[in-house]
């Protein structure tokens, strides 16, 4: 009797270390898992009063195990809910997050805002010169924005925005590119200069060349010239940042009573950011699909490229339309009525540059 009862025993305390063994993987797993749920939250998480008292009722026995798996506060936040909930029950929880901004701040903000037209930026300024030093960037957004007031600064005539809409009927930026492409010599640097008229985004690539120097540019130009009367888009402001290659001679050519050359601001890309953003296209769409053999290759690749952007890309600055152009009428393209469903049989796919560039239209009725 007494050797079945070791047995027993014995028995017991393997099935117990077995369970032990079991619960002390799956709380590894939880662990692990707890942790990357943890990491696709944000830094903060605020909790309810509801949710901090049950992480207090559980956390109350855990010890020194509270530092591995306390993730969403640290484990000393845990510790003093605990000691203030055991001290003091009856206490009433305050308010989370950062206190509400004075009131007198908060009409000083507005008065300041309604007085000059000022962005948060610079009403921030303005309170650090007068000594205030409680508020941040974002609490003076805030209160903008929440009395009805824009946070950027107050835009009328003379900005660069208002500037743009006078002027794109008849403005032109223009920016140098280059793609290094397979030649009879080695790799060498093809050169392109490229025009955009800002209000119809219609597009002029000169050819290519090897040797961007003044007399190609200033052959451009008049080719250019030529383009913007033929295609009836005058060109009264071009604009075009500071590389060396637009020499004097060159903006001599566009400058008189009528026509002004502007030159974008030091390191200020987004001046021009019209034309570098077709040129971004260019290259991302077409270009950096290609190994260019020589300047014939590349001229070829441009052109139809242009062909796609302004006759058949959708924009999504006109509202996902073709561009216009300004001296063909516009075709009226064929649509469904609304509820109907389209057939894949009626539309039909065109491709450029062997399948590169694709655009689609619907079958036109018999």
């Amino acid at each position: 009797m007494a050797r079945f009862r070791n047995i027993y025993t014995s028995l017991i305390l393997v099935i117990a270390g077995s369970s032990q063994k079991e619960l002390a993987r799956q709380v590894s797993y939880l662990k692990a898992e707890n942790q990357i749920l943890r990491s696709r939250l944000p830094k903060r998480v605020i909790l309810t009063e509801r949710e901090k008292n049950r992480l207090i009722r559980f956390a109350k026995n855990l010890g020194s195990a509270l530092n591995e798996l306390a993730t969403i506060v640290h484990p000393s936040t845990i510790r003093r809910w605990i000691r203030e909930a055991s001290g003091n029950k009856s206490k009433k929880p305050g308010k989370l997050g950062r206190p509400r901004t004075a009131e007198q701040i908060e009409k000083l903000i507005l008065k300041l805002a309604k007085d000059n037209g000022w962005g948060y930026t610079r009403i921030l300024g303005e309170l650090r010169k007068l000594g205030i030093e409680s508020v941040t960037r974002n609490t003076v957004k805030n209160i903008l924005k929440r009395n009805g007031y824009d946070p950027g600064p107050q835009r009328g005539p003379g900005t660069w925005d208002e500037f743009l809409k006078r002027h794109a009927k008849t403005m032109w930026q223009c920016d140098f590119y280059s793609k290094r492409v397979v030649s009879k010599k080695g790799l060498r640097d093809l050169y392109i200069l490229v025009f955009l008229h800002l209000e119809t985004r219609r597009v002029f690539i000169t050819p290519s060349t090897y040797h961007p120097n003044e007399a190609w540019v200033l052959e451009q130009a008049e080719a250019f010239k030529q383009f913007s009367k033929e295609e009836q888009l005058p060109c009264k402001v071009l604009m075009h940042d500071r590389d060396t290659k637009f020499t004097k001679s060159f903006d001599a050519k566009f400058s008189s009573r009528s026509r002004e050359v502007k030159l974008a601001a030091f390191r200020s890309p987004n001046t021009c950011a019209f034309v570098e953003r077709f040129i971004q296209s260019l290259q991302q769409e077409c270009l950096d699909h290609f190994v260019v053999f020589g300047h014939k290759h590349l001229d070829h690749l441009c052109s139809e490229y242009a062909a796609h952007y302004q006759e058949e890309r959708p924009h999504q600055s006109l509202e996902n339309s073709v561009l216009p152009h300004p001296k063909r009428k516009k075709k009226k393209q064929s649509t469904t009525k609304d509820g109907e469903t389209i057939r894949l049989s009626d539309i039909r796919c065109q491709e450029r540059l062997g399948g590169l560039i694709k655009h689609y239209r619907l079958k036109k009725a018999a």
